[in-house]
């Protein structure tokens, strides 16, 4: 599927702007344009003083990140999405799974390396994206 470049620009201002303004001007960028779709993935919140934000990525899937970490979600075979962090519980949403993810971590700081969790170092390209049994 390929993404507007419009929509790939917005997600990427969000995630910028949140980085450097603790979230006040993200929630803003994450709205629908007027009369256009809202992001199917976004949400912006505070979870056990943590903040949470998702979006749609360049691929149309979803991107979270947590205080700022990109925290990577695959999709199961029955439609749910797990986390590195919680890898044995399928949770319907996004946020279902970032949310489950924090309450494993508990107050430990997120690994750098959960963004990249799952993505090919195959020189031939191979693709990143698997479903998860």
């Amino acid at each position: 599927m390929i993404v507007p470049r419009r929509v790939a620009l917005r997600s990427f201002f969000a995630l910028a702007v949140t980085a450097f303004t603790g979230g006040a001007l993200g929630r803003v960028a994450l709205r629908a344009p007027a009369g256009g779709p809202a992001d199917p993935h976004a949400f912006d919140e505070m979870y056990r003083g943590r903040r949470l934000l998702g979006l749609s990525g360049p691929d149309g899937g979803p991107t979270a990140f947590v205080d700022g970490r990109p925290l990577h979600l695959m999709r199961c075979a029955d439609g749910g999405y797990v986390t590195p962090i919680d890898h044995y519980e399928s949770c319907p949403t996004p946020l279902a799974a970032v949310r489950a993810a924090v309450d494993e971590l508990g107050t430990a700081p997120l690994s750098p390396l959960a963004g990249a969790h799952g993505t090919s170092t195959d020189p031939t390209g191979g693709s990143p994206r698997g479903v998860h049994a």
